[in-house]
């Protein structure tokens, strides 16, 4: 078996007294698209700064590409591609300067950098926007420069935090799109969102975080299956009693009935009669029912389930 791409052991990060990293490990395989999930403050973001070691830790050992990751290890530096949440590029140069000056970070060959940067404006879709600055781009052109001056020179492995923020669903699709496509040319990818209907779709892997641990992994599948996330039944009907609800409530399979009129909701475990349990208490009790339809588990109820719906700072 190859080595994976990403080995993280029994890594500890502090800050002062409040531990951001606490014995956390992570493997990645090779040609994955890993999701790293986690509410704000989990740690997702002190991870990758220590993987990518733009952070000192107190205890760990990292291997990238199945070798010790070190701050001077430029050669695994260079296989390496980054795209941040926030915006990073030269206002007073073009769109092709600046995919240039980060692919230079990179490739010293002028001729093979320009064959390259002609590919990651093809790649994001810019041919018409070359000769722009930044200050005249929209929202999603912006984030799609900002992700060609992160894999101009063809990562082995790339890591991508909230690419998708604040742009319009045609940028959304095209940037999602073209994470697929560089997976399927052999990029491993980490990938970090709050939107978790993008994880869903395109991460083979899924890590939950949670203070500093991690605290669930696999496939969405198998993480729905973790919390025994079942589907959710709705149905519209009027007054109803707090005797129905209890019975609702004492259906097998169910484990949260919520009522905020004219709106029932219940929360099912995996079962085969769900619907029609639920359905016939209603109907013994003479309730007038309306629209009925029932959701499947979503990764996002996984991920309260596991991490808890109280607020975070």
């Amino acid at each position: 078996m190859s080595a994976p791409i990403v080995e993280v052991r029994n890594l500890v990060k502090r800050y002062g007294d409040v531990v951001a990293l606490d014995h956390f490990d992570l493997r990645i395989e090779p040609g994955e698209i890993f999701g790293l999930l986690g509410p704000n403050g989990s740690g997702k973001t002190t991870a990758i700064n220590c993987i990518l070691q733009l952070l000192t830790f107190d205890k760990g050992d990292i291997c990238l590409f199945g070798e010790p990751m070190t701050p001077t290890r430029y050669d695994l530096k260079r296989k390496i591609g980054v795209v941040p949440q926030n915006v990073a590029l030269f206002e007073e140069l073009t769109v092709r300067e600046n995919i240039d000056f980060f692919c230079a970070l990179y490739v010293d060959d002028r001729r093979e950098r320009a064959r390259l940067v002609d590919e990651a404006i093809a790649f994001v879709g810019l041919e018409d926007y070359v000769k722009f600055r930044p200050r005249k781009l929209s929202g999603g052109l912006l984030r799609r420069l900002n992700i060609a001056c992160g894999i101009a020179h063809k990562p082995r492995l790339a890591f991508f935090d909230e690419p998708t923020v604040a742009v319009d669903p045609q940028s959304r699709n095209a940037i999602l799109e073209g994470i697929r496509r560089m997976n399927a040319q052999g990029c491993t990818v980490v990938y970090t969102s709050h939107y978790m209907e993008e994880v869903e779709e395109i991460c083979s892997r899924i890590m939950i975080m949670d203070r500093g641990r991690s605290v669930a992994v696999g496939t969405n599948v198998e993480l729905k299956a973790l919390v025994g996330a079942g589907e959710r039944i709705i149905v519209e009907v009027a007054a109803l009693g707090d005797a129905v609800r209890g019975r609702l409530a004492s259906l097998p399979h169910v484990r949260r009935v919520t009522y905020t009129e004219p709106e029932l909701v219940v929360q099912c475990e995996q079962g085969g009669h769900n619907v029609g349990d639920v359905l016939g208490v209603l109907a013994d009790a003479g309730c007038a029912v309306g629209r009925v339809y029932a959701e499947p588990p979503t990764l996002n109820d996984v991920f309260l389930e596991i991490t808890g719906k109280e607020l975070r700072d």
